[in-house]
């Protein structure tokens, strides 16, 4: 696997790009973007006349947040691709991040109260019968 990949800003400003520079530009093998191009639908790169995949500089930037969320975030590509789904406005993901962990924390709040009351009953019911345990003796 590839080490260096390019932030948004560093992609060259040109139309088109061939899977070899795409690899490069975002860290991984070319057989790695074949595969993920099966896999996410938001990546469709265009065929020449040679019919070679060449990707837009929107490929490259989906590419690189499918990375991201799949190398960096620890997303299965079934979690990225729900990501990727909920955010079709374009919304940067550091943000995709904060919403997802407001949401965590709001459900493990919740998590908590619910696991207190299920406490707080489990105790009554051992109270109740060490009070049945202590009128047999």
């Amino acid at each position: 696997m590839k080490k260096t990949s390019a932030h948004a800003g560093q992609i060259p400003d040109r139309k088109y790009f061939r899977i070899g520079e795409v690899g490069k530009l975002v860290g991984v093998d070319p057989h790695v973007l074949r595969y993920w191009e099966t896999e996410f639908s938001i990546i469709r790169p265009h065929r020449g006349k040679s019919k070679q995949r060449l990707y837009r500089k929107g490929d490259v930037q989906n590419l690189l947040r499918i990375k991201v969320l799949l190398h960096d975030e620890g997303y299965t590509i079934s979690g990225a691709r729900k990501v990727l789904k909920t955010d079709r406005k374009g919304v940067p993901l550091s943000t995709d991040s904060h919403v997802l962990h407001k949401k965590s924390t709001r459900n493990k709040k919740y998590s908590q109260g619910k696991l207190s009351v299920i406490k707080k009953e489990l105790l009554s019911i051992l109270q109740q019968v060490n009070r049945g345990n202590s009128k047999d003796l």
